[in-house]
């Protein structure tokens, strides 16, 4: 009896996120949670949200100052509500905008008057403020079980992955991959936190297949110009295909499109470049398969 033809991973995964890409899969949700929900600044004292440049502003003071939540209130308001700054804490500056009543302009028919100002104001963050109680972190989520066919791929690899913190990326300066803590994991709707997390790795793998020492692919020289969205594409879509071939999800999942179509917007000018992302993406699987021992890739 004649065997049946083995699958084409490569093409048939490829040619469900493509088809999932055209139907619109849908907003990419990130399937861990940041430390105290760095998300939105927030103002303790009023509970309001910041908006436009401040939440840029104060996210990244956050981040770069390692402040676990991203609540903030001007001096004032500390003192109002019986805490205080400490001695020698670092003021973030937000900009406001204040409004007041000037004439009408007579060459602009729907001119009111209404007029607004910038102003600036220096905030605090809670991290800084005695004699106030810090909000309660939510319980560690149990560690992930864990997929013996994909650590030893990684291990195989020889790529150092570093575990801890709430980011995931690829420092390729010095060639390893951070990974956010198990525990922050938190899956999404049609991804457990197991499928989740070994996603996240696969993709930062992916992501150390371009590194001078492997296939040496382009770097990009700004966030988000074209080598680096291009870089994105074919890293998910190789992450896609290696979760099939190592069985870490039973199906495509939606999330991998919805991550592709995310950038893939940001290249309407060029409809050929999903396509150059496929054909690169297998370049990097075939580099990394070629990192095993070769009785795991005749088992493949």
């Amino acid at each position: 009896m004649q065997k049946p033809p083995k699958r084409d991973l490569h093409r048939d995964v490829t040619g469900k996120i493509l088809a999932a890409i055209t139907a619109d899969p849908g907003e990419f949700k990130m399937p861990w949670r940041r430390h105290g929900g760095l998300t939105l600044p927030r103002n303790f004292i009023t509970k309001s949200t910041y908006s436009g440049i401040n939440i840029f502003g104060l996210s990244a003071a956050a981040v770069l100052r390692g402040f676990e939540h991203n609540l903030w209130g001007s001096y004032k308001q500390w003192e109002a509500a019986g805490a205080q700054v400490r001695r020698g804490a670092k003021a973030e500056t937000v900009v406001f905008y204040k409004s007041y009543q000037g004439e009408p302009n007579p060459d602009q028919p729907d001119d009111d008057g209404q007029r607004r100002v910038a102003r600036a104001s220096h905030v605090f963050n809670i991290a800084e403020v005695e004699g106030v109680e810090l909000p309660q972190m939510p319980e560690p989520a149990p560690l992930i079980e864990r997929l013996a066919a994909v650590d030893r791929y990684v291990a195989n690899t020889k790529i150092a992955v570093k575990i801890g913190g709430d980011r995931a990326f690829y420092r390729h300066s010095i060639d390893t991959v951070h990974m956010p803590e198990e525990g922050l994991f938190t899956g999404t709707g049609t991804m457990s936190r197991q499928e989740s997390y070994y996603a996240t790795l696969l993709h930062e793998i992916c992501h150390a297949s371009g590194h001078k020492s492997r296939l040496n692919r382009a770097l990009p020289k700004a966030f988000g110009d074209q080598i680096y969205i291009e870089e994105e594409l074919l890293v998910e879509l190789a992450a896609a295909i290696l979760c099939a071939e190592l069985q870490v999800t039973q199906d495509t999942r939606p999330d991998h499109a919805q991550y592709i179509h995310h950038w893939a917007q940001l290249l309407k000018t060029d409809s050929k470049a999903i396509f150059r992302a496929a054909a690169r993406a297998s370049e990097a699987l075939n580099f990394l398969d070629g990192l095993q021992p070769k009785s795991q890739q005749e088992a493949a």
